[in-house]
């Protein structure tokens, strides 16, 4: 092997980026190859704050590379759309429920967070405010949620189901075969009357594991004329839950 080739392989560097910048903004690219694809094709993700980009098998960098370039004015159009970043720091608001409490902070103050009214007080160092606040937020909704799924569950005449928390974007709630479910924790930052109606959902799937006639009356009686205008929410507001806590 020559040492021309050596330096020319050594040097050559990724034609795609794992960043976009779009007006300022830097924005993450996902590149993923299926051999199902037929051509190339963008999907913005607003949960996730990045552009995911489907390739083909058989397609070049240098080609994606010139595909996305004429892809930035729709790229730009749609990350223009994407929520603000909502960080968790001293004297922020953030949804709780129906309300918005403020996080107040101090060094000298007990570590574990309470809320007082609306105000969340909590201390400690300053760089571990962030993960406190986020481990108080996921107790939080697993306490409600618990208590939403028992009372739910009750009306039906069912024993109260296991619970878990997870971060999901794809979806809200999950309910497995064998009846425990499973929700995202930024339900907490959702009104009370959607998170509720995503609860009341999942305990519907414990006896219908499908989305028949049965099912939705089900969810109807235990959810109310709350359903629809739940996912209606979810669709408009959901994408910004994801951006609370983001820096």
């Amino acid at each position: 092997m020559s040492l021309a080739f050596l330096r020319r392989t050594l040097s050559r560097k990724p034609v795609l980026p794992d960043v976009l910048e779009i007006d300022g903004r830097l924005v993450p690219l996902r590149v993923r190859v299926s051999p199902r694809a037929r051509r190339m094709t963008l999907r913005a993700d607003a949960a996730l704050g990045c552009i995911g980009l489907t390739l083909p098998n058989g397609i070049s960098h240098r080609r994606a590379a010139a595909f996305l370039e004429t892809q930035k004015p729709w790229i730009a159009a749609c990350t223009q759309k994407w929520p603000t970043p909502r960080p968790f720091a001293p004297g922020a608001d953030i949804p709780y429920g129906d309300t918005e409490i403020r996080i107040e902070w101090r060094a000298d103050l007990p570590r574990t967070a309470r809320l007082e009214g609306e105000v969340l007080h909590i201390g400690g160092p300053a760089e571990a405010l962030p993960r406190r606040v986020e481990t108080w937020l996921r107790r939080e909704a697993l306490r409600l949620l618990a208590e939403d799924c028992t009372a739910l569950a009750a009306e039906i005449g069912l024993p109260p189901p296991p619970i878990r928390l997870g971060d999901t974007t794809g979806r809200w709630g999950s309910c497995s075969s064998q009846g425990a479910l499973a929700f995202s924790w930024r339900l907490v930052m959702a009104p009370e009357f959607v998170r509720r109606a995503v609860a009341a959902h999942e305990v519907a799937h414990i006896v219908h594991h499908n989305h028949g006639p049965e099912f939705h009356a089900l969810c109807s009686r235990l959810s109310g004329a709350t359903a629809r205008k739940a996912t209606r929410w979810l669709a408009v507001h959901g994408a910004a839950l994801h951006w609370i806590g983001r820096r």
